[in-house]
């Protein structure tokens, strides 16, 4: 099951040592930085389309086991809910958390941002 987080929990996540994955594409990293800490790996592409083989490859990177804590990041949640509930009800992760509202939430907060340069 995907456990929607506050702003103040991914930070409570973090310190926890779950990991942050940003999921939006490099245009919006670029636009608005990131979470500080937030590893990018793009699922949907500018035009929705997406390559789920490809994506898991680079998941399975950073998330190593179906127990490992990780978050999901975009900009409003709603496509870490899609992707965070595929991960927890299709593909077993127990540990699957995305932060509810998105980059949004995170701003409206007042949190901190990292700049992406690439």
């Amino acid at each position: 099951m995907l456990k929607n987080l506050t702003p103040a929990q991914l930070k409570e996540q973090k310190e926890q040592g779950a990991v942050l994955i940003d999921i939006r594409t490099p245009y919006e990293w670029k636009q608005t930085g990131v979470v500080p800490g937030s590893h990018l790996l793009t699922f949907f592409d500018d035009y929705g389309n997406y390559d789920i083989d490809k994506f898991m490859e680079e998941f399975q990177k950073l998330v190593p086991t179906k127990d490992t804590p990780f978050v999901l990041i975009c900009r409003t949640g709603s496509r870490t809910s899609t992707v965070g509930n595929f991960l927890a009800n299709q593909m077993g992760y127990k540990n699957a958390m995305h932060l509810s509202g998105g980059i949004y939430a995170w701003s409206a907060d007042g949190n901190s941002f990292e700049a992406v340069k690439r």
